[in-house]
């Protein structure tokens, strides 16, 4: 016997007759005796040592002709049903028959189903049904046949199970289809118990097996009886089975274990009464009064049967919700003590969660478990795992067993075995302590992080404001997050302990999950453990989630080092591009600490940093001044990349220093090969592409402080860009064609200017060629005193250089665009058409010679056909040689007098066009002035309402209005009035 589930008490001492049936009505007990005699015994006071005796109230003697064999209690109805020779009904609590069911006689099995008020019986092999009419009348509702005698039977739900021979049947109310479920064995006589979840428990020999209302089998499992039971009192959380030798109590909940046995002989009927269970032996009765509730949960505690408490104590009335939850949590807690000794770790840890014990509490029992200062551990025996096995303390957990002092070698095979068995209890005790904290950390969580919110917001209104101070974590600095708050002091502490049990069971990976996430983990003590155990990436996150990443990134400075310089093979090498990772989401909040770093690694993943840089929105001013300043050869090309990507976001100053950055390096080059005695002006190094790119592409440098750092003997292409960029186009002409001899540079130079502007004029770029063709001719002119002209250029004192405005500023078209300086008026040109055919005479020739300058009229001829089109045919022929033939102008003037004659032809059909067009206009306004007005007599004035007549008389634009003239002409002479008076008034 486990416990004592019910107290059995003698209620009747001796019957004068033998007892065939009991039932309980009230606090009475209804006897049913073989003399067919209806004995009542009422209760009497009970005695001091519990005993309840009951004493004989009323015996209806002739209740019945034969033997009362079953009685059933109807309390709903205020009857009683009796089976003797037939069934009858009686009433309640006057015992008077109300009705007899005649054709129930010899009947030896009936059932009441109380929702409905049918009862059905069975006689022979007939199951009739009739209905409860209310009052004294029943109806017959259906008869069906079956196959032999039916030994028990039970509602179940709208259908009937029978037990029929050696086989259970549902029987279908309505239509009497039979369905058969299973044999019922051959010892024992078959069984059907109602359950009151509607279910049934069918007897099979000692097995009672779990139907539903359909016949089939349930999951539940089965309840092994010790014997075949006779008869089955459900009776929650217990079923009471009546055997041949004793009566058995079993658990309702599987496995149904045995809870008691009361030994009593010749039991004939148990019977369910409201708080007890009556058994009816042949002259006596004795009831199974249930022990307390809590009686029985401290008698199952004490035993170490928790299972059976936690399940009573789910049966403790509401209204002892408090009571409930404190034996649970009590019970829940001595299991876990007990599986935990036992070694079934997670089942304890399951019921240390079951019982809402503090953390505290569970973490006391692992002592190895570093905790917060703060934390007040509950003092237990405690299990200190670390102890004699070495390989799960803190400082080794990252070592394998082959690191193991070679002393262990010489372990013999018991003590390796003892060492590894306590390994595995290690590891099982740990794990069940992360799954544990793992339960639980969701609403720590939750509460700490309201809590921190809720301090935020007091923050905000001004309420809270010192407090949250001291809990406000700062971006630099050192130092954990100081705790003053419940939540977050038992958040730190769960987060502390599952960091360490991760950690000590090998599970680094999840232990940075952990960290990498929204978390409360102790500072001073993780930095300690992981520093100690080498988990560089859980430190790496627990620096990052405190906001301490100056020392975060120290730390993987050195981890990247040593990934370079180890020559052994490592678990994890880092590597540069892991800084530049850890940099971007810096690059808004620190973007000082971002650039101090990112030189670090700039020379090794150039690339990645300066995307870095560039996808970050560091200013660029900044980045630029802090690589001038430590990696002077990066940057340019971050500029580079910087222009590329958004011209806008590079300031005039940074576009000027790329300039200077690509210019020195270009001098440098140059005085190297100069040295040498290899310079050629048309050697071309990438910087130098570079440069010349830059010059003509962007437009925020200064070209005056460009042109000065120039060597006067070399580098004249750049030299012409920078004069183009100060419109000194004369100039950079001078340079293409007489420095640099390259012809088609300098028709590409007069394209650039040419295209720049839209919309020629006097000052139009169209003379930008006649600037070209007067230098291909005038070669001695454009020579004379050039060095001087530039030198007077670039003199502080020179105040006359035209400067950059918005017409002639360079247009940008991209970052390819070509931005070209536009012409500023003929006076910076110098192009007079006067003086130039003036210079034809005699003695300019003469002067030309002197140089040994000829003109350039292949360059001339070339330049008037190719661009015959942007050129002024009439100024250019005036400024040709006389001697000019006119064969040679043949592929100049012959496409200049085809578009002049197709521009004649053009300009004469839109002229006659126009002409035509006016004619049409014309027509249509006489044809609108010829409107025929037609005057009867009775035309009436508009104005004076009198016949028009003979009088003279004016229309209206409209062509419908008339009125007389004289009355036209004094209406708006009366206009005119008007208006002079309102003038005046107004004055």
């Amino acid at each position: 016997m486990v416990h004592s589930a019910y107290d059995c008490l003698e209620l009747v001492l001796e019957c004068a007759a033998k007892i065939e049936s009991v039932e309980s009505y009230g606090s009475k007990l209804l006897v049913g005796c073989s003399d067919g005699s209806l004995r009542i015994f009422a209760q009497e006071t009970e005695s001091s040592d519990g005993s309840k005796a009951y004493a004989s109230e009323k015996n209806i003697a002739g209740f019945a002709k034969k033997p009362v064999v079953s009685m059933a209690v109807v309390e709903s109805r205020e009857f009683l049903i009796s089976l003797s020779e037939s069934i009858a009904f009686h009433a309640l609590p006057s015992f008077e028959t109300i009705a007899v069911i005649t054709k129930a006689k010899g009947a030896n099995v009936f059932c009441w189903d109380h929702r409905r008020g049918f009862i059905c019986f069975a006689r022979q092999k007939r199951v009739c049904i009739f209905r409860h009419d209310g009052g004294r009348g029943f109806v017959e509702v259906k008869e069906f046949g079956v196959a032999d005698t039916v030994k028990s039977m039970c509602w179940c739900g709208e259908n009937i199970c029978l037990a029929i021979r050696r086989e259970y049947v549902i029987l279908n109310a309505s239509n009497g289809a039979l369905s058969e479920v299973f044999t019922s064995g051959r010892l024992a006589p078959p069984l059907v118990v109602s359950l009151p979840s509607g279910e049934l428990l069918l007897g099979k020999e000692n097995i009672g097996v779990f139907v539903d209302q359909n016949g089939k089998l349930l999951p539940k499992g089965r309840i092994c009886w010790s014997e075949a039971p006779l008869e089955v009192v459900i009776q929650k959380p217990y079923a009471i089975a009546l055997l041949p030798r004793f009566v058995e109590i079993r658990s309702l909940r599987a496995p149904y274990p045995l809870i008691q046995t009361v030994v009593l002989r010749n039991v004939r009927h148990l019977c369910q009464s409201n708080d007890s269970v009556i058994l009816a032996l042949d002259n006596s009765i004795h009831g199974l009064f249930p022990v307390p509730l809590g009686a029985q949960i401290v008698q199952l505690t004490a035993s170490g049967n928790f299972e059976e408490a936690l399940s009573l104590c789910k049966l403790l009335p509401p209204e002892d919700s408090s009571l409930r939850a404190a034996k649970e949590g009590s019970i829940h807690l001595r299991y876990a003590h007990y599986l935990f000794d036992n070694g079934s770790y997670e089942e304890a840890m399951e019921h240390f969660l079951a019982s809402q014990v503090d953390i505290t509490y569970v973490l006391s029992l692992y002592p190895s478990i570093i905790l917060p200062k703060t934390t007040i551990v509950h003092e237990l025996g405690k299990l200190d795992f670390y102890g004699d096995p070495p390989y799960l303390s803190r400082g080794s957990s990252g070592v394998s067993d082959d690191m193991e002092p070679s002393s262990t070698s010489h372990m013999s095979e018991s003590d390796e075995n003892a060492a590894l068995e306590s390994k595995k209890m290690n590891h099982n005790i740990l794990m069940a302590l992360i799954k544990y904290l793992q339960k639980k950390r969701f609403s720590f969580i939750e509460k700490a992080t309201a809590e921190g919110t809720e301090e935020v917001v007091l923050d905000a209104v001004g309420d809270n404001f010192a407090s949250y101070n001291r809990l406000k974590k700062t971006n630099k600095g050192r130092g954990s997050i100081p705790v003053s708050s419940g939540a977050r002091e038992m958040a730190s502490m769960l987060d502390t302990a599952l960091l360490q049990a991760l950690l000590l069971t090998g599970q680094s990976s999840v232990a940075s999950e952990l960290l990498r996430g929204v978390n409360y983990c102790d500072l001073k003590i993780c930095e300690e453990i992981l520093q100690k155990g080498n988990h560089h990436v859980a430190l790496l996150e627990l620096y990052k989630h405190n906001s301490l990443h100056r020392e975060a990134l120290e730390l993987l400075h050195k981890l990247v080092d040593e990934s370079k310089s180890s020559q052994f093979e490592i678990t994890q090498r880092f590597k540069p591009e892991d800084i530049v990772e850890y940099l971007k989401p810096l690059c808004g909040t620190d973007p000082i600490l971002v650039l101090e770093f990112s030189m670090l690694v700039l020379e090794s993943c150039p690339s990645q940093t300066i995307d870095l840089f560039l996808s970050g929105n560091i200013p660029a001013d900044m980045v630029s001044s802090y690589l001038k300043k430590h990696s002077p050869n990066m940057q340019a090309r971050y500029l580079e990349l910087m222009l590329a990507m958004n011209e806008n976001a590079v300031s005039g100053n940074l576009q000027n220093e790329m300039v200077h950055i690509y210019l020195s390096e270009v001098l440098d080059w140059h005085a190297d090969l100069s040295a040498q005695q290899n310079w050629d002006e048309k050697t071309y190094s990438p910087t130098r592409k570079k440069l010349l790119s830059a010059l003509e592409s962007i437009a925020g440098y200064n070209p005056e402080a460009l042109l000065k750092r120039l060597p006067p003997d070399a580098l004249y292409e750049e030299r012409a860009i920078l004069l183009g960029k100060m419109n000194q186009h004369e100039l950079a002409l001078s340079l293409y064609v007489h420095k640099l001899n390259a012809s088609e540079l300098a028709l590409s130079y007069c394209d650039r200017v040419y295209e720049s502007t839209h919309q020629p004029s006097a000052k139009s770029p169209s003379n930008i060629y006649l600037v070209l063709l007067q230098i291909y001719l005038n070669p001695r002119r454009t020579t004379a005193g050039f060095e001087k002209r530039i030198t007077n250029l670039l003199s502080p004192q020179n105040k006359t250089i035209p400067k950059l405005s918005s017409t002639s500023s360079i247009k940008s078209r991209g970052r390819g665009a070509k931005k070209i300086a536009a012409i500023e008026g003929a006076e910076d040109t110098k192009v007079s058409l006067s003086s130039t055919d003036s210079g034809r005479s005699d003695g300019d020739a003469d002067e030309y010679s002197e140089g040994g300058s000829t003109i350039m009229l292949d360059e001339v001829l070339d330049l008037l056909s190719r661009r015959w089109d942007r050129i002024n045919g009439a100024q250019a022929l005036k400024l040709l040689p006389k001697e000019t033939k006119l064969q040679d102008l043949l592929s100049f003037l012959g496409p200049l007098l085809r578009k002049s004659s197709e521009m004649y032809r053009n300009c004469s059909v839109i002229k006659s066009l126009r002409q035509s067009e006016n004619l049409q206009v014309k027509d249509e306004l006489y044809s609108q002035r010829k409107a025929v007005v037609k005057i009867t007599s009775d035309s009436m004035c508009s104005l004076c309402r009198k016949k028009i007549g003979t009088s003279v008389f004016a229309v209206y634009p409209n062509g419908s209005t008339l009125v007389h003239f004289v009355c036209f002409r004094d209406s708006q002479n009366m206009k005119a009035v008007g208006k002079g008076s309102q003038l005046r008034k107004r004055l």
